[in-house]
């Protein structure tokens, strides 16, 4: 008798315009097991999963759910089959809490009860699980982790037995990501169907059971996880051996551009996010961040670019003469890590969010759409970006594509100063270098880069310094070509010398 599986997929295709986004994918998903899917983005992987989810409808192909073909056209369908999708864009309201978020919509099978009744049950959850969130804390109000525990619980609330998760450790800390194994282990001998789509290779060999590889919307391959390595995943991935190495030069006469001293800031919450933080950043060099999540760094990005007031504390700018100059600050650029809430407009097409950038600069009622549309088609052009065209939302297009919109529009303004948060955050090893380069190319033209990165491993080779954060005080400033990881891990717990 042949295998039911849980879902079982034959030739699923899907264009968006003349661009195909899968092409004649098969594939399936046991009962009891955890299918990780990797590939470059805008290989298809979200595009696949969204179809099993509901929110785009193939071109053709054929889905069967338990052995019975299905015609899923909506999340409401994929939820009445229990499945539950994970987005790597939050689908949440701002204006109302974490509970409201997590019973709007559909209720967990049945009828729904006052919210303070259904509020017992998500704690229920929260606590089977291990999350730490505040159902009455808004959403505005949330860091990008609480956000995404939040679009977890919500999921689990609605009682999804075929839980496809994307991207979901790109927002979470590794604390919180083996919280999050552990539940997908818990859901695994339950007898339940996990879909994992990451860029984290070693989440995929510590967690799943099979791998499945896209490539340009196909599917390479599925392989065993007893039988994979790095090495040979990312040569499904890319079609090709890839060398990863970080072309890092010496800084070239350093001209100090950015003077913090004494910088205590509060956060949304009315606490101390940073504390008395001072530190010298030049042109020429790439200034690392690092700390465990929650340490201030959004807090430390977001006040050096004026988003933010602070306490006390001073911070200067100095032009490349050395003179203190506050029209610096019209030539530095920040690159968030939320990219499609506070660096780019999602319902906007590419065109429109590089106007964000130069509305103020015309000269009349009418804006100029000529050189926008021109730096669309550069940066389109020299970052490799896909996309079925300038007019398509950038909502639409994978993350990778989506940052080096945004990391390209900032560039192009020529800052003193370029500040970027999480660069490489849900992105493929090939789109991750690609940033990296271009973090170093801005670096060799003598603008003075600070960003905040999650790996230590990738500071320590491309940053010059690494500054480090604990609790919202600096615990160190650190030569990135001598400092060891047990040095820096240290310094992010506040244990120095």
């Amino acid at each position: 008798m042949a295998e039911t599986y849980a879902v079982e997929c034959t030739g699923i295709t899907k264009y968006f315009g003349r661009v195909c986004a899968n092409e004649d994918v098969d594939f399936t998903l046991k009962r009891g097991e955890i299918l990780s899917v990797l590939g470059e983005n805008g290989s298809g992987k979200t595009t696949l999963m969204n179809m099993l989810a509901g929110i785009y409808f193939p071109d053709r192909g054929r889905m069967l759910i338990d052995g019975k073909e299905e015609m899923i056209k909506s999340p409401r369908d994929a939820f009445n089959l229990r499945i539950g999708m994970i987005h790597q864009h939050f689908k949440l309201i701002d204006v109302l809490t974490a509970a409201e978020n997590i019973v709007l919509g559909l209720s967990r099978g049945k009828k729904l009860h006052s919210l303070e009744e259904e509020k017992k049950y998500i704690r229920e959850l929260i606590d089977t699980y291990g999350f730490d969130l505040d159902l009455d804390k808004k959403i505005y109000d949330m860091s990008v982790s609480e956000k995404q525990t939040t679009e977890i619980v919500k999921v689990l609330y609605k009682g999804a037995d075929i839980l496809i998760l994307d991207e979901p450790t790109a927002v979470l800390t590794p604390q919180e990501a083996d919280k999050l194994f552990n539940v997908l282990r818990i859901m695994k001998k339950n007898d339940k169907a996990v879909v994992l789509i990451t860029h984290k290779l070693m989440e995929v060999l510590d967690v799943s059971d099979r791998v499945m590889v896209l490539r340009k919307g196909r599917n390479e391959g599925v392989i065993n996880t007893s039988e994979a390595t790095v090495e040979k995943l990312t040569e499904m991935m890319v079609g090709e051996k890839v060398e990863l190495n970080i072309d890092r030069d010496d800084p070239v006469d350093p001209k100090k551009y950015l003077e913090v001293r004494d910088l205590v800031v509060k956060g949304s919450d009315g606490l101390i996010s940073l504390d008395g933080v001072s530190f010298d950043a030049y042109g020429g060099e790439i200034l690392g961040v690092a700390g465990i999540s929650g340490s201030g760094q959004k807090e430390f990005l977001e006040s050096v670019a004026g988003l933010t007031g602070h306490e006390s504390g001073d911070i200067r700018f100095f032009d490349a003469a050395g003179n203190q100059s506050d029209d610096v600050k019209v030539s530095l650029a920040f690159v968030p890590e939320d990219r499609l809430g506070m660096g780019l407009v999602g319902s906007m097409d590419i065109v429109d969010n590089m106007m964000l950038r130069s509305y103020n600069e015309g000269k009349g009622p009418f804006v100029d759409r000529k050189p926008p549309r021109e730096l669309a088609e550069k940066i389109v052009d020299k970052l490799e970006v896909v996309t079925p065209g300038l007019s398509t939302p950038v909502s639409r297009l994978s993350g990778g594509n989506v940052q080096k919109v945004l990391l390209g529009r900032e560039i192009s303004q020529n800052p003193q100063i370029l500040l970027v948060a999480y660069p490489v955050r849900g992105l493929d090893i090939n789109s991750s270098y690609a940033i990296y380069r271009l973090l170093s190319e801005e670096k060799k033209k003598g603008v003075c880069v600070i960003c905040v990165i999650e790996d230590l491993d990738i500071l320590m080779e491309l940053c010059d310094r690494i500054l480090v954060l604990s609790e919202g005080k600096v615990t160190g400033i650190e030569d990135a070509r001598t400092v060891t990881k047990d040095r820096l891990g240290l310094l992010m717990t506040g244990g120095i010398d």
